[in-house]
């Protein structure tokens, strides 16, 4: 679907900006801005998608994202509601934010490097993850210089790691036109809103102004997926979350996503993630204790 290009909030007297954001959702939707961006989820149950990749969110995600890079965060309707349902801190910045010709000098080498691979986005796991995460906390209360350097430090630290994953896909190419917004808005909305029961194509077309066929290749040239394939990995996103409550039954779990049965259910999940809805749980048992 077409991203909405979205114009920073940036405040006269900062050359980045940052943001601590607590709400009851993340106020977005699909969208792309020429600013890179760090995202720290600090509390939130839902999806991210980033060009065609679409995860679980979970407390303690962090992602890098290239410029133009369309995304967005979605929290979960079926998970907490309150107005402190989401944490997460963001940071944007251009890479003009210190000069144009600050990232050409030689020992911003690595960093150039690091701009060039989040053309994909970045998924920032291991030590690293921790130790962005507590610079990112400290920036809260940074101010001046202080706040540039720290920001600097977070690069540096991301230029030199070896535990960030490319998110999207090699062959994800961004259609970044501005018009259609209001159509991609409907459709998002439909999905989101009807997720756990069927989903006809033909509604969606309808939502959208579009005969079925040209809806289908409208989908697939925008999010380089087709609609089942993109439904089958929301659902499966969704499962995943609520896999993490051990007393909650997997077939019951498949019925909420909306799989009409449980052999579809994992068929289709060990499909995406390679692991049967039960060894999933197991590991994240594993790894809760």
């Amino acid at each position: 679907m077409k991203p909405a290009f979205e114009q920073t909030p940036q405040r006269p007297w900062e050359s980045f900006h940052f943001e601590e954001l607590r709400s009851s959702s993340y106020n977005a939707t699909w969208h792309f801005h020429p600013e890179y961006q760090i995202t720290l989820v600090l509390k939130s149950h839902g999806y991210r998608l980033v060009g065609d990749n679409i995860s679980p969110l979970t407390a303690g995600d962090l992602v890098f994202i290239g410029s133009n890079l369309p995304h967005v965060w979605h929290q979960d309707e079926t998970g907490s509601r309150s107005r402190d349902a989401v944490h997460a801190i963001v940071v944007r910045f251009l890479d003009t934010f210190l000069g144009h010709p600050f990232l050409h000098i030689p020992e911003m080498a690595p960093v150039q490097r690091l701009l060039k691979r989040s053309r994909r986005g970045l998924h920032v796991t291991g030590r690293t993850r921790d130790e962005v995460a507590d610079r990112l906390l400290r920036l809260r209360s940074a101010r001046g210089l202080e706040r540039i350097a720290g920001l600097l430090s977070i690069l540096g630290i991301l230029a030199e790691s070896r535990e960030l994953t490319p998110i999207a896909s090699a062959g994800f190419v961004p259609v970044l036109e501005r018009d259609d917004q209001n159509r991609v808005e409907r459709v998002i909305a439909y999905i989101n809103q009807h997720l756990a029961e069927p989903i006809d194509r033909d509604v969606l077309a309808a939502n959208a102004h579009l005969s079925p066929s040209a809806f289908s290749r409208f989908f697939k040239l925008r999010t380089g997926k087709s609609l089942p394939r993109y439904l089958n990995e929301l659902r499966v996103g969704r499962a995943c979350r609520l896999l993490a409550d051990e007393h909650a039954k997997i077939v019951d779990i498949a019925l909420q996503c909306g799989f009409n049965n449980l052999a579809n259910f994992n068929r289709r999940f060990r499909e995406i993630t390679g692991l049967n809805p039960s060894d999933y749980r197991r590991r994240l048992q594993e790894s809760a204790s």
